[in-house]
């Protein structure tokens, strides 16, 4: 069976869900350990070595979350991944950015989510070639049901 691709927008709950007792094999993918050579110096082969990396647990995951970044999300377009996109209405702004102060986010990923905030959001919402699920206020990636 192939893992279902899920790419979760931050603070979603991504890792309070790949920690949760489910029966299922759920494997977190932090796309940093594959964008980065070293700080400040992107990856030659980024983002295709992640997605190589992703593929690799097609047979071994139920789930896999993935990085919402949109060059993330257009490389599992090219390469023909189906995926359900997760992402909070433009209107979740505050909620989100509280989420972030919780677990511990450093200030200058919370100041940039903040200003790109709309970006991301109609980034999110204009995606193509994907299943989205656009979450309430209040709900996580754990509060969904994912219909195949």
């Amino acid at each position: 069976m192939k893992a279902v691709v899920i790419s979760a927008f931050p603070a979603t709950g991504k890792t309070y869900l790949q920690g949760k007792k489910t029966g299922l094999k759920i494997m977190d993918s932090d796309s940093s350990q594959y964008s980065w050579i070293q700080k400040g110096v992107r990856h030659p082969k980024f983002p295709q070595n992640y997605i190589d990396h992703i593929k690799k647990y097609f047979d071994k995951a139920d789930i896999i979350l993935v990085s919402s970044h949109k060059i993330v999300r257009e490389a599992l377009v090219k390469n023909g991944i189906d995926f359900f996109l997760v992402y909070p209405s433009e209107e979740q702004k505050e909620e989100y950015l509280s989420r972030c102060e919780e677990r511990g986010s450093d200030s200058q990923f919370i100041l940039m989510l903040e200003d790109k905030w709309e970006e991301f959001i109609s980034d999110c919402r204009c995606q193509e070639n994907c299943k989205h699920i656009i979450l309430k206020s209040g709900q996580y990636l754990s509060d969904v049901e994912l219909s195949f």
